[in-house]
């Protein structure tokens, strides 16, 4: 049946021997190279993630970090504005009292003023009249008494004027 033949057995040494060497000196090899690309693809996969992974925390810093710049910022311009407003308050106020303080200088002036031309008015009117009553009594009476009637006469008139 089955006739063993010595090509045959040497053909299946061959191969055998063949096989081993192949075995030893190609496909340990390749494999060694196989297996250290797929552990380099491996690393890079990881490493891709790893780097994926960062890039996300670091994008979520950057929007949490914009996020409270943007909050500081709405702050620090609302804390502008509201010192802002009270400044304008404050120099409001101070205007509004420096306004009443030159009023009330400027009425104290007038009035001052007033009184001064009416005295001044007063002495000139007493004076012509002095003279007009002096020319017209062709008396002459001393300056002072004549000074005190008309005072009392300017002093009853001016009380009746105030009245009105």
């Amino acid at each position: 049946m089955l006739h063993l033949d010595a090509n045959i057995i040497w053909t299946f040494i061959n191969i055998l021997i063949l096989y081993l060497l192949l075995r030893m000196f190609l496909f340990k090899p390749i494999n060694k190279i196989m297996d250290e690309r797929a552990k380099k693809i491996q690393d890079d996969l990881d490493n891709a993630k790893k780097s994926k992974e960062e890039a996300e925390q670091m994008r979520a810093d950057y929007n949490e970090t914009l996020a409270t710049a943007s909050d500081k910022a709405r702050q620090i311009v609302e804390e502008a504005v509201g010192q802002a407003e009270s400044e304008r308050s404050e120099i409001m106020a101070r205007a509004e009292k420096e306004n009443l303080q030159l009023y009330q200088s400027t009425q104290k002036s007038i009035e001052n003023e007033r009184k001064r031309s009416v005295q001044e008015a007063q002495s000139q009117i007493a004076d012509l009249a002095i003279a007009a009553a002096s020319k017209i009594i062709a008396k002459n009476v001393d300056d002072s008494s004549n000074r005190q009637i008309v005072d009392e006469f300017l002093a009853e008139n001016q009380e009746s004027g105030d009245e009105k």
